[in-house]
């Protein structure tokens, strides 16, 4: 799958296509009914079908100061859109130049000029343009105008209520995986390279593998089990600590995830730690023995949760 900037001209071979437009943040339910959507109807136009959003995303150009709450990384969106059957991602850029452009010059410019877009394929309630001067209204008066066709999908609804990226971050935001998995239609996964850290895990028998949050979202802190997976494909079992480690100093933000039957280097690799069930809150203990007491059984409970998912 190719990914793509969206500050320049589409190759020729992927012209003319139908593009699903959105932030797509999680690429949850709802945004696999409009990537889907925009799919199926690229196939039977004999179209390419492209999958546009926006990094970095909006919310952060406006609030700069809002604390990192991003679901998945542009590595994780182009993987998931590709397996939607997607040809290419388009990457908009979105700073102030970008801020700064009008509904109109966004559609002439961005959709026509620059990927010669034949359909658009977005949510009802999508806005775009400076100050959010577009609509559906818009864009499909537009698209009428200049020769495009847009169609619209209705937000996906679970549980009485349509399924968010708000909806997933306030799941996980309480511990609670299941909810976030059930609306992702997969685990809620942090994906970072593995740095070096002060070995103290390697010391008292739990070696793990040191990973910063990054941009992404701070689900709950605490104790989680967890499914790992490396770079040439190998699947882990685990359990790991999220937060920021109170039996140690200083305090660090970390996700330090311990793989169940493994031994080698992870050093340098990036791994994709799935959280598939939160099984405590972080504590202090008043000793290491009391410590390693504890995450004896969280390991035991881990094993148990994890084989439970598995056979869900």
């Amino acid at each position: 799958m190719e990914r793509l900037d969206g500050g320049s001209m589409v190759p020729d071979h992927l012209r003319g296509g139908i593009v699903a437009l959105g932030n797509f943040d999680g690429f949850h339910r709802g945004h696999q009914a409009v990537v889907g959507r925009a799919v199926e109807r690229a196939r039977a136009e004999g179209r390419p079908a492209l999958v546009a959003t926006f990094d970095p995303h909006p919310v952060r150009h406006f609030k700069p100061d809002t604390p990192p709450f991003r679901l998945t990384t542009l590595d994780q969106r182009q993987r998931l859109f590709a397996q939607a059957g997607a040809d290419a991602m388009l990457v908009f850029r979105f700073d102030g130049e970008l801020a700064g452009v009008t509904a109109q010059d966004f559609v002439a410019d961005r959709l026509l000029t620059r990927i010669g877009v034949a359909g658009v394929v977005t949510g009802e309630d999508f806005t775009f343009g400076k100050g959010r001067g577009g609509d559906i209204a818009v864009l499909k008066a537009m698209g009428e105008e200049l020769g495009f066709s847009v169609d619209t999908i209705a937000p996906v609804l679970d549980d009485g209520g349509p399924i968010s990226s708000s909806r997933i971050r306030e799941a996980l935001q309480i511990g609670d995986c299941e909810t976030a998995t059930r609306l992702l239609t997969r685990p809620f996964a942090i994906q970072s390279v593995v740095e070096h850290g002060d070995k103290r895990g390697r010391e008292i028998g739990y070696p793990t593998a040191n990973m910063s949050l990054g941009a992404y979202l701070r689900p709950a802190f605490g104790i989680y089990a967890v499914r790992g997976r490396l770079p040439g494909g190998r699947v882990l079992d685990g359990a790991a600590s999220l937060g920021i480690r109170p039996m140690f100093d200083p305090p660090k933000l970390l996700l330090e995830p311990y793989f169940f039957d493994f031994s080698g280097d992870l050093y340098g690799q990036t791994v994709e730690v799935e959280l598939i069930s939160y099984l405590r809150p972080e504590a202090k203990f008043h000793d290491m023995d009391a410590l390693i007491r504890q995450m004896d059984a969280d390991c035991v409970e881990a094993r148990r949760r994890l084989a439970l998912d598995r056979s869900a």
